[in-house]
C-alpha cells in the first residue's frame, strides 16, 4: 500500500463515528511470563525520555513556584498513615498508537489537579558496552521486554501509588544511559502509565487500576512513523518501512498484541474516540469520591479532651522574660513593630531550644593554649528547616542565624473553606531531604491538621519520622494531641500551649491571626490559626 492509499485511509478513519469496545477477558495474573524469551530485533531509539506531569492551570507561575487554585486533600487518615492510594490507569498499545494522546484527553477531561502521566520509556535499561555498540548499528532491539527494567520501575510505580515522593530516571537515547538527574515526583491522586509493554509483567499489572489498549489499524501506526521518522529523524521512506516490518511489527504481534485481551477497554482509533474517553473519565470520578476522605473536625477536637500532654512536647521555661514577650505579642494594641521585634526574640529562643534536640557525640578539639577541651558536635548528616507557608517563613531568619547554611524547604497549605480540611498547594524541598534531620516550622498550631499535613509530606520524601522537630511559637492543646497522636515519634517544641479552641477553631486566648499580624495584612472575618491565605515571598 503506498503512502498516499494510507493517508487516505487515515483521514476517513479519523472521521467515523466514536465507538469503543470493552474486553471480555478476565485478570491479568495468567498472563505472560514476567521475563520473555529473548529474541534478535532492533529499532531505533525513541525521542520521549522522561516522564510528564500535568496538573490543574495554576493560579500563580513565577520563575521558582506554581502553586494550585486546587489543592490536594488529605490521602491519611487521623492516625497519619497512609488511607487511600492513586487511581492508576494502564495504558498500552503499538508504536505510534496514540496512548500519549489518548493519556492527555484523559487527563483534560479529568479536570482534577495532581495528575501524573508517567512514561515507560523512562525505564530503559541501561546499555553495556556491547549493547552500545549494537544499538549504534540499530542492532538493538528496545521493543523487547528484557530491555526495560521492570524490577525499578515496580518499585517506582508501586511508591508513587502509595503516595510516597519517587524519582524517575531520565533515559538519555544518545548514551544509552541515564542522566546524573532524576526527576522527582510527588502526590499524584490519578497516575497515568503509558508504554508498550505496559501488560507484560506480572508483578506491574497488580498495580494497574484500569487497563486501557488503545487499539489503532497498523497502516495507521506505519504512516504515524513515516511521519515522525522523515520529518523528525532525517531519515528516508525506503529505511522507515524496512524497519517496520524486520522488527516494529514482528515485535507487536509478539508481544504487544497477545495482551489486549487483559485490558478492561479497548480504545480503538485512539484520541480522537471521544466516547472511550468519556466512559473512562466517568469511571475514574466514581472511584475517587468513594475514595474521598471525610474529615470531622470537631471530632478531632473532643478525641483527647482530659488526655495529658505527650512526653514528646517541649514548652520553653516560662520565665518571666519569656512570659514578658507573650503578654506583649499577644495584647491586640502591640504595634506591628513590636510584635515583629518581640517575635523574633521568641523565634531565637525557640530555635536554640530545638537544636538541643538534635543528636550529638562527643569531640575533642585543641584550644589556643594547647590544652584539650571535651565538647560536642551534631551528629547527622544535615540539618534542613522546612517551613509552612506563610506564617512559618517568618522563622527561617532565626534558623539561619543559629545554623551556617542551613537548607530551606517550603510547604504551601491552605484550609478549604467548603470542607474545612487543609488542601497541599505547593512544595520545594532540598534534595536527598530523607537524610536530614528537619526543623518543621509553624508559627501557630491550632487543630494540628496542618502541621500533620506537612509531617505526612515530609514522611512520604522519605524523612524518618524520629528525625523530625515540629516547632511552633503558640500551639493549641488539641493540636500538640493531634500531631502527638498521629506521629508519636515527632518531637514537638514551643513557647506556650493555650488549653483551648473556640467553636471555629481559634486558640483561646490565642494570638491572632500571626501572618496578617506579622506582614500587615487584614485577616477576613471567618480566618483560622492554621489558615495560610496567601504566599510570601
Amino acid at each position: 500500500m503506498s503512502a498516499v492509499s494510507v493517508e487516505e485511509k487515515l483521514a476517513k478513519m479519523d472521521n467515523d463515528e466514536k465507538t469503543c469496545s470493552v474486553s471480555n477477558s478476565g485478570g491479568g495474573d495468567g498472563s505472560l511470563d514476567r521475563l520473555l524469551p529473548c529474541v534478535s530485533m532492533g529499532i531505533s531509539p525513541r525521542k520521549r525520555t522522561t516522564s510528564q506531569c500535568k496538573s490543574e492551570p495554576p493560579l500563580l507561575r513565577t520563575s521558582k513556584r506554581t502553586i494550585y487554585t486546587a489543592g490536594r486533600p488529605p490521602w491519611y487518615n487521623e492516625h497519619g498513615a497512609q488511607s487511600k492510594e492513586a487511581f492508576v490507569i494502564g495504558l498500552c498499545g503499538g508504536s505510534a498508537s496514540g496512548k500519549t494522546t489518548v493519556a492527555r484527553k484523559i487527563i483534560e477531561a479529568l479536570d482534577v489537579p495532581w495528575v501524573v502521566l508517567l512514561s515507560m520509556d523512562s525505564f530503559y535499561k541501561v546499555l553495556s558496552p556491547e549493547e552500545q555498540i549494537q544499538a549504534a548499528r540499530n542492532d538493538y532491539n528496545f521493543d523487547h521486554p528484557d530491555a526495560f527494567d521492570f524490577d525499578l520501575l515496580t518499585h517506582t510505580l508501586r511508591k508513587l501509588k502509595q503516595g510516597k515522593s519517587v524519582k524517575i530516571p531520565v533515559y538519555d537515547f544518545t548514551t544509552h544511559g541515564r542522566q546524573k538527574d532524576w526527576k522527582t515526583v510527588y502526590g499524584a491522586s490519578v497516575i497515568i502509565f503509558e508504554g508498550i509493554m505496559s501488560f507484560v509483567d506480572k508483578e506491574l499489572l497488580k498495580l494497574l487500576d484500569m487497563k486501557i489498549f488503545v487499539e489503532t489499524d497498523s497502516d495507521i501506526r506505519l504512516v504515524r512513523r513515516l511521519r515522525r521518522d522523515i520529518t523528525e529523524r532525517g531519515r528516508d521512506i525506503e529505511g522507515v518501512i524496512k524497519q517496520y516490518n524486520k522488527f516494529v511489527k514482528p515485535a507487536f504481534e509478539q508481544y504487544i498484541e497477545p495482551t489486549m485481551r487483559l485490558a478492561d477497554l479497548v480504545v480503538p482509533r485512539g484520541g480522537g474516540n471521544m466516547v472511550a474517553i468519556d466512559l473512562i473519565v466517568q469511571h475514574v470520578h466514581s472511584q475517587l469520591e468513594e475514595r474521598k476522605l471525610r474529615w470531622d473536625m470537631a471530632a478531632l477536637a473532643s478525641a483527647h479532651q482530659a488526655q495529658p500532654l505527650p512526653q514528646t512536647l517541649s514548652v520553653l521555661e516560662s520565665t518571666p522574660q519569656v512570659r514578658g514577650m507573650h503578654t506583649i505579642i499577644r495584647n491586640k494594641e502591640t504595634s506591628r513593630d513590636e510584635f515583629i521585634f518581640y517575635s523574633k526574640r521568641l523565634m531565637r529562643l525557640l530555635i536554640e531550644r530545638a537544636l538541643s534536640f538534635l543528636p550529638s557525640q562527643v569531640h575533642f578539639v585543641q584550644t589556643p593554649q594547647g590544652e584539650d577541651y571535651e565538647g560536642r558536635i551534631f551528629h547527622g548528616k544535615r540539618i534542613t528547616g522546612v517551613s509552612i507557608l506563610r506564617a512559618g517563613e517568618t522563622m527561617e531568619p532565626a534558623l539561619r542565624a543559629v545554623c551556617k547554611d542551613v537548607r530551606i524547604g517550603k510547604i504551601l497549605i491552605q484550609t478549604n473553606q467548603d470542607t474545612g480540611e487543609p488542601e497541599l498547594h505547593y512544595l520545594r524541598l532540598p534534595k536527598d531531604i530523607g537524610e536530614d534531620h528537619v526543623i518543621l516550622m509553624d508559627c501557630t498550631v491550632s487543630t494540628g491538621a496542618a502541621a500533620m499535613m506537612a509531617v505526612r509530606v515530609l514522611l512520604d520524601h522519605d524523612v524518618q519520622e524520629d528525625k523530625i522537630l515540629l516547632v511552633s511559637l503558640l500551639m493549641a492543646e488539641m493540636g500538640v494531641h493531634s500531631v502527638a497522636y498521629a506521629f508519636p515519634q515527632v518531637k514537638i517544641i514551643t513557647t506556650a500551649v493555650d488549653k483551648k479552641v473556640n467553636d471555629v477553631f481559634h486558640i483561646i486566648p490565642g494570638i491572632g491571626n500571626f501572618g496578617d499580624r506579622y506582614f500587615g495584612t487584614d485577616a477576613p472575618p471567618d480566618w483560622s490559626d492554621d489558615d495560610i491565605n496567601e504566599p510570601s515571598y
